[in-house]
């Protein structure tokens, strides 16, 4: 028997990638009846979608960023991909499987001796992705909320790098930019490219300090890597994040911001930055991992980055394309985002802004309509009285608080909160919208000293509304963090306001007629 296996033809120790491709390419290789196989290739993987699994393996190809080669290096690829992922996407990712070759030398799924790690995946429509939904328009605001809730989650439960040198993690990536965007970048666009290194370094100096205490404190973790639209899709209502970055354990590894960054600038340069300021704020709010308000001073150099990184992919595929409309258009893709980076790095100066009006006014609406239009990118944090007094009490934004909450000494400390927390972020050079009623007219002259100190301009917009309106709007309020009611609006309007400094807004019609007003007034 030795002797007859040794002179016989050797068996393959291992499938060729043609040989898996048409394996995995035909219906009859799976258990269930299917008439057809559909593929998606990226640069290092393709997935074969049958039924409704989804069958991923990792390509044979050795990248400047990757070896994929051997099979063990494809195996421990493929299990960290599930155990990176299945945590967080259970409903997508099924098992780990293996592609065996039989004694009878076929390929199968069934027993013989393994070739190819196969990952299995539920299958899910493209349109669900959230890449799909943002090309047809804004992202609602609910579903903006729910993917900062869920990156949060994420972030919160990353585990932490101990002592990462957070300036040296992006100084790397930096470099690595700027010499790839000389390499690739098309003739005549030499000081665009040049641009982006001045100005990113310029940037990285001033943020050094900053970005070491952020890995000192463990705002550097083991992140998503890779969180951009295409990698995040709609299952039942919810976004879920899948596909994190596998392959280097040290690009994975950053400041939770900087992977923040990805789906703020994702969203940005397609000119949605409503839904972009919406996550930050959300996400701001929640204060995952804690520093997020002096973490604030990273945004321009981390978008920025996050943008150069899309523009190094874009000119890299037109550099692989024949002349033709296609080479064309990824090359002014590329440039594009260059051109964002660039932006991002010249950011405007920081401006607190102030809305104040009695219960029902309008001001919540007002102040989110104008975030994403005020300050650098993408837009002013909201820092908004009835969410802090939730936060000071440890309850959710919905959940109804009582009488003994609104003492005037606990609104003292939410306001001393909020003026604390709109300092340090125009220290942090981001605009702020300052969200409360403050009626009392000591509470509207500290919140101007705060942008007197910082240096900022001060804008206090005062909105009135006719009784009945406010008394009509919080009785129609549902999944807000206000507890206002019509007994707490009629209590208000009996006050004396004190001396009136800011612009005085007429916000008894709709909330379109009231944000045209604030546009006019601020020459936006």
């Amino acid at each position: 028997m030795m002797d007859n296996h040794h002179h016989n033809a050797p068996r393959q120790a291992n499938a060729t990638e043609d040989e898996l491709i048409a394996f995995l390419s035909d219906p009859a290789s799976y258990d269930t009846a299917i008439e057809s196989v559909e593929i998606i290739e990226t640069h290092a993987a393709r997935v074969f979608l049958a039924g409704e699994k989804a069958y991923k393996v990792k390509k044979q190809v050795t990248l400047p960023f990757l070896d994929f080669s051997t099979k063990p290096a494809r195996d421990k690829a493929l299990s960290r991909e599930f155990e990176l992922n299945h945590p967080h996407a259970p409903d997508i990712y099924v098992a780990l499987a293996s592609v065996n070759r039989d004694i009878s030398g076929r390929l199968t799924f069934s027993e013989g001796t393994p070739i190819e790690p196969v990952l299995v995946m539920k299958r899910f429509a493209q349109e669900d992705l959230l890449a799909h939904i943002a090309e047809n328009g804004p992202l609602p605001r609910d579903t903006a909320r729910a993917l900062a809730e869920m990156i949060a989650r994420y972030h919160q439960a990353a585990p932490t790098e101990p002592a990462a040198d957070g300036a040296k993690i992006v100084r790397d990536v930096i470099d690595q930019l700027a010499d790839g965007l000389k390499d690739i970048a098309p003739s005549g666009s030499e000081s665009l490219v040049d641009e982006f290194a001045h100005l990113a370094h310029t940037e990285l100096t001033r943020r050094a300090l900053l970005l070491d205490a952020r890995g000192d404190a463990g705002y550097v973790r083991r992140c998503h890597g890779d969180l951009h639209l295409g990698n995040i899709v709609m299952q039942d209502g919810v976004p879920v994040a899948f596909d994190a970055l596998e392959f280097d354990e040290r690009l994975a590894t950053t400041d939770v911001l900087y992977d923040l960054a990805f789906v703020l600038m994702d969203l940005d340069v397609r000119g949605d930055r409503s839904a972009a300021n919406a996550i930050l704020n959300a996400y701001v709010t929640a204060a995952p991992t804690g520093g997020e308000i002096e973490g604030l001073a990273t945004l321009p150099l981390f978008l920025a980055t996050r943008a150069a990184v899309r523009g190094v992919v874009a000119l890299e595929r037109a550099r692989q394309e024949p002349e033709n409309e296609k080479r064309a258009a990824e090359i002014e893709r590329g440039l594009a985002y260059v051109k964002a980076a660039n932006t991002y790095l010249t950011p405007p100066p920081p401006i607190l802004m102030a809305v104040g009006g009695l219960s029902g006014t309008g001001k919540s609406t007002l102040a989110a309509a104008l975030a994403p239009l005020i300050g650098p990118a993408p837009g002013a944090v909201v820092l908004r009285t009835d969410v802090e007094r939730k936060r000071l009490f440890g309850v959710s934004e919905t959940q109804r608080l009582t009488e003994e909450h609104y003492t005037q000494s606990v609104s003292a400390e939410v306001y001393a909160r909020l003026y604390n927390k709109s300092a340090r972020a125009l220290s942090a050079g981001h605009a702020v919208i300052f969200d409360g009623v403050s009626a009392r007219a000591e509470e509207r002259d500290r919140i101007a000293s705060i942008a007197g100190r910082s240096g900022c301009e001060f804008v206090g917009l005062w909105l009135d509304a006719p009784l009945d309106t406010q008394v009509a709007r919080v009785g129609a309020r549902r999944g807000d963090a206000s507890d206002s009611d019509a007994t707490v609006v009629r209590a208000q309007a009996e006050r004396d306001l004190g001396p009136m400094s800011w612009t005085r807004i007429d916000a008894g019609k709709t909330a379109e007629h009231t944000l045209a007003q604030a546009r006019t007034l601020l020459g936006l």
